[in-house]
This record gives structure tokens, sequence and C-alpha cells, in this order.
């Protein structure tokens, strides 16, 4: 009975000492990481900010399509870590859904957002008892 505990203590000490922690993720040492979101309207607007971030400096392109396949804008940026404010005018998308294109150069990379826009109006009427 001795020998089986010591043979089992070496054992769990043998697997301790020559095992690796290895854990798995998506970002490699050039992954780089977008954000997009709405921050509010100005002039009756829609306001975006699109956060861009990278471990190296890297050529980004920047792409607002609508759902026609249109460009409505598109241009490139340099830097490893960016922040672009776009204020959208409504009438040129109406309600129809955008699509963000985001390309890294460097990373050879695509990220895709869409944009979605409802309206909706909602008529409340309170009734509250005075006496």
């Amino acid at each position: 009975m001795k020998n089986y505990s010591i043979i089992a203590i070496v054992l769990v000490a043998f697997t301790l000492a020559f095992s690796n922690t290895t854990l798995a993720n998506n970002e490699g040492p050039n992954k780089h990481v977008t954000e997009l979101k709405f921050i509010g309207n100005k002039e009756n607007q829609p306001v975006f900010e699109l956060n861009l971030t990278s471990a190296i400096e890297d050529e980004f392109t920047v792409t607002f399509r609508d759902e026609y396949g249109n460009i409505l804008y598109t241009e490139k940026f340099k830097g490893a870590t960016l922040t672009k404010k776009f204020m959208l005018k409504s009438e040129d998308f109406g309600d129809s859904a955008l699509h963000v294109v985001v390309k890294s150069k460097i990373n050879n990379s695509t990220e895709v957002y869409s944009i979605n826009r409802s309206h909706s109006y909602v008529e409340e009427t309170v009734v509250n008892k005075v006496k």
C-alpha cells in the first residue's frame, strides 16, 4: 500500500512539473480591435464613434454603404489607436440599413457593422387623482 501512495505522489509531481498551460484565443500579436457605437444626434443627424486599436501602426479603410451597395463615404486612416466620429445625413439613407466595413491592411482582415434605424412614436395619457 505504501508503494502505491509513493507512485501516486511521483505521478502527480511529474504531471505538475511537465504540464503547460495553453490558452486558446483569437488574438495574435497583430490583432486589431474595432468598436462602432451610436453616440447621439447633432442637428437631428445621427453621430457614430469608431474606435480602432491595433498592436502596431496599421492602415484602416472605413467604408459606409447603403443596403444596395452604393458607397456613401470611404476614407483611409493610419495609426495604432484612432477615434473618429461620423455624422451621417439621414436623408442620404432614410430608414434603409447601412453597412460599415472596416478593413485592416496589415492584418488583411475585415469587420462589418450594420446600422438599422427605426422610428417609434409613443403617446402616453396619465390620469391622476387630485382630491
